[in-house]
């Protein structure tokens, strides 16, 4: 069963990877660079902040832990404990694989953490923010859809790979908002502050 799985994994890979054309390879490369996301990542962090303008420490504190989370689940505990190898250096896939740049990343890919990581952020910041954005929660899930796909096009995962990371960033990331809202609903009743409920992204 396992075994047919993979090949369906392998020969979906194939079809998608082989879908290409000069403008994509263009769009995917920056879509899969991290570093043209800062202006997006900066924005939701003001988001966060200004929203919560009184608890700053905590959302940088629960931004770190979520991406802490996300990078270090997706590697210590699926890609340096299942070791399946990226498709760029299956040698089953020699010379079947398309990548750009000569770049194909570390050895293993399940699960993919740029899918890990982005669907995080995406479940994490749609629900906090979702009260005064309702738009934002499935536009960033549709951004982190659009970048796991772009990993697939570039060669370095299988689909396979981007939808568990995909699965497994979401989750933590509705962990995260779920022990968020735990967090803040301690500290006001501590504080005994009600009117502060409005801060709570409730679910």
């Amino acid at each position: 069963m396992i075994d047919q799985l993979i090949s369906y994994d392998q020969q979906f890979f194939i079809f998608l990877n082989g879908l290409h054309s000069p403008l994509f390879d263009f769009i995917m490369y920056w879509l899969s660079n991290k570093l043209i996301w800062i202006p997006l990542y900066a924005w939701i962090l003001f988001r966060m902040i200004k929203d919560n303008h009184s608890r700053a420490w905590l959302v940088i504190l629960f931004i770190a832990l979520l991406v802490t989370l996300t990078d270090q689940v997706s590697v210590q505990l699926f890609k340096n404990i299942f070791h399946r190898l990226r498709p760029c250096h299956e040698p089953a896939l020699e010379g079947m694989v398309r990548i750009l740049n000569g770049h194909c990343g570390g050895n293993y890919g399940f699960v993919s953490s740029h899918a890990c990581n982005t669907a995080g952020i995406a479940v994490f910041s749609g629900l906090l923010l979702k009260n005064r954005y309702k738009w934002l929660l499935p536009v960033m899930l549709a951004w982190s859809a659009l970048i796991s796909y772009s990993r697939i096009y570039l060669g370095v995962h299988y689909p396979g790979d981007v939808l568990a990371g995909f699965m497994v960033g979401g989750t933590l990331g509705f962990t995260v908002f779920r022990l968020w809202n735990f967090t803040i609903g301690k500290l006001i009743k501590r504080n005994n502050h009600p009117s502060e409920t409005t801060d709570l992204g409730k679910l």
